[in-house]
């Protein structure tokens, strides 16, 4: 399986050999896939698109079926969330726009965590995490919510998990076994975040307000507001991670664990622990622990929810979306999602359930 080589755009050609040296193609087939079916529709001709997903050697990836697609891109460098300096480099070498200011205005927004939601977007917005939903609830222009998908559990169930463990090991803490960890939020990043620390031999704590969250087997789940409970747990473990998704969710709990000699990482865009924690006592100065690598999440696991959210980009330019929040819909998702069980290697038996 490789790139069709009529990809008629010389800047998606120079990404595409790029990233020939550096991946496979079992990587990202579903990316692969998009670009082989837009180099030849080209759904997106002319489109003046703005993407502020987080830039990262594996993000190269993204860009090509746009390119190919015929879109008129330009990167947003996102003020929330850090970005590897070496590919912005690559983007300028190629001739790809990037800019750290809010775009004038453009066709579609593929937004990150809402910092495009005051961008004027002619056709709307495509928002990639939980943590820009809110942004958009009140939105009076279509909004395609990537993150409200199945696929997206492939990245921030399994992906965010595989992350959060390499991103422990690069700080020092590559044994986890025996280890009790607390972890704040039981949303899909919640759950990866403890699923892959119970591989690693972990026993882990699960904090949630909602009692009716699935924890994954043989994790404990107490409720948010049983502090209590949570002093309990907190006095017994060796780290801590915040995976709300909400700013200064675990500002009660600042002055504790600022005092405290836990390691403590975030897993979410927002500083989750909000003023009163300093920055210094979380791993990465509060950015997600994940953001340290040079490879945030592994190009197999985000591989399906980038081509999710381009394909956004093209169903807002089909108009059949209202204003507001909108799901992406099954058929988008399945024919992706065939592509990854068919072309890719990573294995979905642990989120197949919540697949269905």
């Amino acid at each position: 399986m490789s790139y069709d080589r009529r990809v008629p755009d010389d800047r998606a050609e120079a990404l595409r050999a790029i990233l020939d040296q550096a991946y496979s193609p079992s990587d990202h087939p579903a990316l692969i896939w998009q670009t082989e079916q837009w180099h030849v529709e080209r759904p997106l001709d002319g489109a003046r698109i703005a993407d502020a997903t987080p830039v990262f050697h594996n993000t190269l990836a993204k860009y090509v079926p746009l390119l190919a697609g015929g879109a008129d891109l330009t990167v947003v460098l996102s003020p929330l969330l850090p970005h590897d300096p070496d590919t912005v480099t690559l983007l300028h070498e190629v001739g790809v726009p990037v800019t750290t200011r809010s775009p004038a205005g453009c066709d579609v927004a593929l937004d990150c965590a809402g910092i495009l939601a005051e961008t004027p977007a002619r056709l709307g917005y495509v928002e990639l995490t939980k943590s820009g939903q809110h942004v958009y609830e009140s939105s009076t222009a279509p909004v395609f919510l990537a993150d409200d998908s199945r696929i997206k559990l492939i990245e921030t169930v399994l992906g965010t998990g595989d992350g959060f463990v390499r991103g422990l090991a690069h700080f020092g803490h590559p044994d986890l076994n025996g280890r009790a960890i607390v972890v704040f939020g039981c949303g899909k990043v919640g759950r990866g975040a403890a699923l892959a620390a119970l591989a690693a031999g972990a026993s882990v704590t699960l904090v949630d307000p909602d009692p009716d969250v699935r924890p994954p087997a043989v994790c404990s789940l107490i409720d948010a507001a049983d502090t209590s409970a949570v002093r309990a747990a907190l006095d017994r473990a060796w780290g801590v991670a915040s995976a709300t998704g909400i700013a200064g969710a675990l500002g009660p709990w600042a002055e504790y664990l600022a005092g405290s000699d836990l390691v403590v990482a975030n897993l979410g865009a927002e500083d989750e622990f909000g003023p009163d924690m300093p920055e210094h006592r979380v791993l990465n100065d509060k950015a997600p622990v994940n953001f340290a690598l040079d490879e945030p999440t592994h190009l197999r696991y985000i591989d399906a929810t980038m081509a999710l959210h381009n394909a956004g980009a093209v169903e807002l330019r089909s108009g059949a979306y209202h204003p507001g929040i909108n799901r992406p819909p099954r058929a988008v998702e399945d024919d992706i999602l065939g592509i990854v069980r068919r072309r890719g290697t990573i294995e979905l038996s642990a989120i197949e359930e919540d697949m269905l």
